[in-house]
């Protein structure tokens, strides 16, 4: 079913850079609504159809792009959060619940990728990427331990209650840290060439004055370590959380207010209002020059004049 241009739509330029960035007569689509907390959107370009989560729900969607259906993918779903998908074209999932990151094969099995450092159970995973070299990296804060309405509420395994960012090793499988200086790590990509790694903090959810930025880190020669992480951007409208890169540099991002976009010299130069909490969103279609959006309750989608970063199959 479509659901039309919602109120509270629109393209907002803040910088003559974004002008060439969409289409002036396109217009944002609410495409379904139902949900409690959308996240972790995720394309799969085969199949044309985006899988979501539905975090309080246990439930993961799945969005046709065929012919505009909606229906439930995976429940219960471990409360999954953050999605993406693996250089063989494999479903890879942050579970809050199952505090663990999981892949869901090609017949439909869903195997643990890791669930415990240093022999502890990890907090709740919650966003997630692949590098070429098929490598994962994922950010670990609380949220889905620290109440039940995105999970179940335990304490904290890892000392101090340490949030990091980790990368799981695509030939021994062993869980590596390669951040730990963060309140709340919650959305990271990579730069379109991968020899940068942008992470968000969110701190300030549960922080008076926390933080509410990108962070920059330069990613080793060798693709397995992070260094520097000055802040890139910080927040001003609510906080960030999800986002993407487009194939020039520019970043998408998730905001209070909709979707703000971020040139590579961290001028924000425009946004698309969306009238609910943006949590996340990705690129898609057979062009990836639509973008999907996680609100709230609903999914949007727009198509823009950029497209996403091509992903990066394994030989």
């Amino acid at each position: 079913m479509f659901y039309g241009q919602p109120e509270g739509t629109a393209w907002e330029t803040l910088d003559d850079r974004f002008e060439s960035c969409y289409v002036g007569h396109a217009r944002v689509e609410r495409l379904w609504t139902g949900a409690r907390w959308s996240e972790g959107p995720a394309w799969f370009a085969a199949g044309r159809y985006l899988v979501w989560s539905d975090i309080p729900n246990n439930r993961m969607l799945r969005y046709d792009e065929t012919d505009g259906s909606v229906s439930v993918f995976r429940q219960p779903s471990g409360n999954s959060n953050g999605n993406t998908v693996d250089n063989q074209g494999r479903l890879v999932t942050c579970e809050h619940s199952g505090r663990r990151v999981s892949r869901t094969e090609f017949d439909g099995t869903v195997i643990t990728i890791a669930d415990k450092y240093d022999g502890k159970k990890l907090n709740s995973p919650n966003d997630v990427v692949v590098k070429s070299d098929g490598s994962i990296w994922f950010t670990d804060p609380p949220y889905g331990i620290l109440i039940d309405y995105e999970g179940a509420t335990f304490p904290s395994e890892q000392k101090g209650g340490a949030c990091r960012v980790y990368r799981v090793d695509p030939g021994n499988g062993k869980v590596e840290v390669v951040a730990d200086d963060f309140d709340k790590p919650n959305g990271l990509a990579f730069s379109p060439d991968e020899k940068e790694m942008y992470i968000v903090d969110t701190g300030a959810s549960h922080k008076k004055n926390g933080n509410r930025h990108i962070r920059k880190f330069k990613v080793s020669a060798d693709g397995r370590k992070l260094s520097g992480g000055k802040v890139f951007a910080k927040c001003t409208a609510g906080l960030f959380d999800g986002f993407r890169f487009d194939r020039d540099g520019r970043i998408w991002t998730s905001a209070a207010d909709g979707v703000h976009c971020y040139d590579p010299d961290g001028t924000l130069i425009g946004k698309i209002r969306i009238p609910e909490l943006v949590s996340n969103v990705c690129f898609g279609g057979p062009k990836l020059n639509r973008l999907f959006i996680c609100g709230t309750t609903s999914l949007y989608s727009a198509y823009l004049a950029v497209n996403g970063v091509s992903p990066k199959w394994s030989k």
